[in-house]
């Protein structure tokens, strides 16, 4: 096939694909232990894979509420009355508001508070039959709820279990991952049935020492519900099974709430091959099957684990396994005569050109897909850590667009404000160079066409930023801790500044780097 025409077929093809709704968000989320990690930090992360969601960020300070307060509960619904396609928050209801709400850094899915606490979210939808359009909280207002209102991984499982039992959950099933700078653990709610108001939940320890995945499907099967150190759980968990006939208590089978609430989403390659993948690359000496649909619930890794490890975990094609997705898309070398992987092969390509040039794969939930995304809206990796102060010890590296090629940023805890172009939404403004997110994008797009080539641009800019964000987080940390014991609020504007410098940065970078893409592959085009 002729180049030029084969890349005029991606970009159309591309355009299509991108113009089809997904009823569900499929992430990744990867969590590390205290004793798994490097450094002892307790991390978590998230991956949002949907461009549909807004871009902007912001830091929401700690309030005191009047009495009488009440919180304004919404649900996400499809919005197409903008310049691009998104979502848009549909109030549900109020709820009383409590006295003290912490600050926390505000996203869709808002990553972590003044205190440490983080949380990581991955859907599963669960059976259908189990969704309820009764109540009011869905998964990202509960998240909101939780930053809110809680200190610890435990009282964040308290808190939020409460009010969705109380309140009413109205989402598909939910995997959120809840960690503090000594805890992690895994919490999976399902909602009551259709017409019922309350939420049917439960919550699993991940050991200190290990790593867990979620990617798209519950994690959480058998388990000893009397272990109140590593288990909690809604009263009715086993008692709507029984009831709905999901679990035969007298076959024998132990309780699994995975295989009670959602039943195929251990079938799924799209979520256990990323399970496999990251397990196998963390713990190579386990000799993983990535066929099985049977993985552990976390595993130990072989080697402990760094930021920067995770980082290149959601970069992950899956290049050089048999699940490469770009191994099928080959072209004539016109000088030698040989036949050669494309260089416009990439697995950023839309499903419907992987069916085009019979590569394996579907949409995202039934086919191959893998860890890193091209509609991926933003990513987070956050670390909390015990030994500093909470405004320094939070942090949450956060990037946009497609994880393989981007660059995460540390965004502290104790900073007061973000820079003006991470706060501007990509999708009210449609493309402008007033919302940062749109500079990660175009250098994705770009380069997805000629992905081959391109890539060896963007991964030498890519990498050097990266190299020098890691680095100056350490001297960061230290600065800041030496200034914070003399006066904390210094050690804030230290932060603050620091980041809205390192914003700026990747940002021109990435601008420059789209504009240097267009002229240097010109005509190749």
């Amino acid at each position: 096939m002729n180049l030029t025409k084969h890349v005029a077929v991606i970009v159309a093809v591309s355009a299509l694909a991108m113009s089809v709704s997904r009823e569900a968000i499929p992430c990744t989320v990867i969590t590390v232990g205290k004793e798994a990690s490097t450094d002892g930090s307790v991390i978590t992360s998230h991956t949002v894979d949907d461009h549909r969601l807004n871009s902007d960020v912001r830091i929401v300070p700690r309030k005191t509420h009047p009495k009488g307060a009440m919180f304004q509960c919404s649900r996400r619904e499809n919005d197409d009355s903008g310049p691009m396609q998104r979502y848009r928050r549909v109030p549900t209801g109020k709820i009383p508001q409590v006295r003290v709400t912490y600050g926390y850094l505000a996203s869709r899915y808002p990553p972590m508070n003044e205190h440490q606490l983080a949380i990581g979210e991955s859907t599963f939808s669960g059976r259908k039959s189990m969704v309820s359009e009764a109540g009011l909280l869905d998964c990202e207002t509960t998240q909101e709820l939780m930053l809110q209102r809680a200190k610890t991984a435990r009282e964040a499982i308290r808190i939020g279990g409460a009010l969705i039992e109380k309140y009413g959950w109205i989402d598909g099933g939910e995997s959120l991952t809840i960690v503090d700078p000594e805890e992690a653990w895994l919490m999976e709610i399902i909602g009551p049935g259709k017409g019922k108001v309350g939420a049917i939940w439960v919550a699993r320890r991940i050991p200190d020492d290990h790593v867990s995945v979620v990617a798209n499907a519950s994690r959480i099967g058998a388990l000893d519900l009397t272990d109140e150190q590593n288990t909690m759980a809604s009263a009715n968990v086993k008692e709507v099974a029984v009831a709905l006939k999901f679990w035969d208590p007298e076959s024998g089978r132990p309780f699994a709430f995975n295989e009670a609430y959602n039943p195929g989403g251990r079938m799924k390659p799209s979520s256990t091959r990323r399970e496999w993948r990251i397990y196998d690359r963390l713990a190579p000496s386990l000799k993983l099957d990535p066929r099985t649909n049977h993985l552990p619930f976390s595993i130990k890794p072989d080697k402990k684990v760094a930021v920067e490890q995770i980082m290149d975990l959601f970069r992950d094609t899956y290049e050089g396994t048999e699940f490469d997705m770009t191994a099928q898309l080959t072209v004539t070398d016109e000088k030698t005569g040989k036949t050669i992987k494309s260089p416009l092969a990439n697995p950023f390509m839309p499903y419907d050109a992987n069916k085009l040039h019979r590569i394996n794969g579907g949409w995202g939930w039934r086919g191959e897909r893998t860890i890193a995304r091209w509609y991926t809206m933003y990513s987070v990796i956050t670390q909390s850590r015990s030994w500093l102060p909470d405004p320094i010890g939070g942090v949450a590296w956060f990037s946009y667009d497609n994880n393989a090629m981007t660059t995460w940023v540390p965004f502290y805890m104790g900073i007061t404000d973000l820079p003006r172009d991470y706060k501007t939404d990509a999708r009210e403004t449609g493309f402008s160079r007033k919302s940062a997110w749109w500079a990660f994008n175009r250098v994705s797009t770009i380069a997805s066409q000629r992905w081959g080539d391109m890539r060896k641009d963007v991964k030498a800019v890519r990498y050097r930023l990266q190299q020098q964000l890691l680095a100056e987080a350490k001297s960061t940390d230290g600065r800041a801790l030496k200034i914070y014991k003399q006066d904390s609020k210094s050690a804030r504007r230290f932060l603050t500044e620091t980041v809205r410098r390192q914003c700026a940065k990747v940002v021109n970078a990435y601008w420059a780097l789209g504009d240097r893409l267009w002229n240097k592959y010109d005509e190749l085009w």
